[in-house]
């Protein structure tokens, strides 16, 4: 009997660690600054196009964040433009910034109607961009940092 209620006073206090230590990242780290800062057509083909994102990233937090994996999620002028995952290894500094790109491939004639507006009103004014997602971060413990972000860009092409 008393080694029957040992027993389950320590599964209880582990139990309390636990969800004790799970709880610490969140409140140890800050999630960064994620900004779209270009968008670049650098492919054209009949079937599809290939985009360059480059993003700014904006560390607050007292020590350098590793990041080993990018899931983002992008409108521009509140249409669905481009969404995955990618594994993307770079080290934002701490309390310092960088910058990473995806390279993303669209169907042509899946996407035609609402790229080719976007592209248009791009080329001549700045267009309206939301911008979501999260950092996996290489070290231990720490969770994914979400991350949410809307403002202005323009296209850019350098197409053959």
């Amino acid at each position: 009997m008393k080694t029957q209620i040992k027993r389950q006073f320590l599964l209880a206090w582990l139990a309390c660690c636990l969800s004790a230590c799970a709880s610490i990242p969140d409140k140890l780290v800050s999630a960064p600054r994620v900004e779209l800062r270009s968008v670049q057509v650098i492919g054209l083909g009949f079937k599809s196009q290939t985009f360059l994102l480059s993003f700014d990233v904006a560390n607050p937090n007292p020590f350098p964040l590793p990041v080993r994996n990018v899931g983002y999620g992008v409108k521009l002028n509140g249409q669905h433009f481009a969404s995955g995952e990618t594994a993307s290894e770079f080290t934002v500094p701490a309390g310092g910034d960088t910058q990473f790109a995806i390279s993303v491939d669209l169907n042509l004639l899946q996407t035609a109607p609402q790229l080719l507006s976007i592209v248009r009103a791009g080329v001549h004014q700045d267009i309206r961009y939301e911008l979501e997602g999260r950092l996996a971060i290489d070290i231990p413990l720490i969770p994914s940092l979400q991350y949410r972000n809307s403002g202005t860009i323009r296209f850019y092409s350098r197409a053959k």
